[in-house]
């Protein structure tokens, strides 16, 4: 008997696709209402997952994906924070 293992998947919440956790950016919301870019995925806090692309990103901002994800709103400076790291993964 062969076991297969489990992949985890998550929606993106600018794409609404799903895709594999390790294929994603894991945006998080710790316990002192801060936002930051997860890389490892294992950080604690709320999480909500993105594709590495600024595409999905803007779309995130535009039809609100994150703030209905985190279930409140999101000043504009964490967007702008959120966004420079974004480049900063993408360039690496």
């Amino acid at each position: 008997m062969s076991t297969t293992k489990k992949i985890p998947m998550r929606k993106c919440v600018g794409c609404q696709e799903m895709k594999n956790k390790r294929e994603m950016l894991r945006v998080l919301k710790t316990s002192e209402n801060q936002f930051m870019l997860d890389a490892t995925g294992k950080k604690n806090g709320r999480g909500a997952y993105l594709c590495f692309s600024k595409e999905c990103f803007e779309k995130a901002v535009k039809c609100k994906g994150l703030e209905r994800s985190f279930k409140q709103s999101i000043p504009k400076e964490v967007y702008e924070k959120l966004e420079k790291e974004l480049d900063e993964l993408e360039n690496e």
